[in-house]
């Protein structure tokens, strides 16, 4: 029976790169935030009722992604009623996902894990980490922004302190890309010496 490996993190502490060892390695990763991209396509429920509530469509008939982020960015009601929409969507082609695996083992990508409650999809979680200046600093210098701005997106999730407390296994990316993969087959390692070889 497939393992489901929950992949999580902050902004700015380098999930993505993670992520993206896990798939040219040969891991299975289901990407909440592309899933979430999907939901808003043309055809999709999540589409329609975006289109009802919030407008927001070009006139190629694709929604204005850009022009929702600023409508939910500082208002939010309107943030949860978006989420209301999106995350049940997110939710069920997550568990799609997991039962058509064939794999032993399944990674599922979620940044907002912990905020939106999805560890019961998960026998572990792996949270990436790195300490909260590192993350600032990487934030600020990764999307050109005071350190104000930083602190205000850092503010808006789970701090990754209190991540690192939840986490079942961590991998520490403070060092360099080298270091960084030593850590991710060593939490490897251990997932499948605890969970698939027990």
């Amino acid at each position: 029976m497939v393992k489901v490996i929950g992949l999580t993190g902050s902004i700015a502490v380098g999930k993505s790169t993670v992520s993206r060892y896990l798939i040219t390695h040969g891991y299975q990763v289901l990407d909440a935030d592309l899933i979430s991209k999907e939901a808003l396509n043309p055809g999709t429920c999540c589409y329609q009722r975006v289109k009802e509530i919030f407008g927001c469509v070009k006139d190629d008939g694709y929604i204005d992604r850009k022009k929702l982020g600023e409508i939910v960015f500082y208002d939010k009601e309107k943030k949860q009623v978006l989420e209301d929409i999106i995350h049940p969507y997110v939710i069920e082609q997550l568990k799609k996902g997991i039962k058509e695996c064939q794999d032993d083992l399944i990674f599922l990508d979620i940044p907002l894990l912990y905020e939106i409650h999805l560890e019961s999809l998960c026998d572990k979680v792996i949270v990436v980490y790195v300490d909260e200046r590192t993350q600032m600093n990487r934030l600020m210098k990764r999307n050109h922004i005071s350190q104000k701005e930083a602190l205000n997106l850092m503010q808006q999730q789970i701090s990754i302190e209190k991540k690192k407390m939840l986490g079942d296994f961590i991998i520490d990316n403070r060092l360099d890309y080298q270091e960084l993969y030593i850590e991710i087959e060593r939490v490897i390692k251990e997932i499948k010496d605890e969970i698939i070889y027990e």
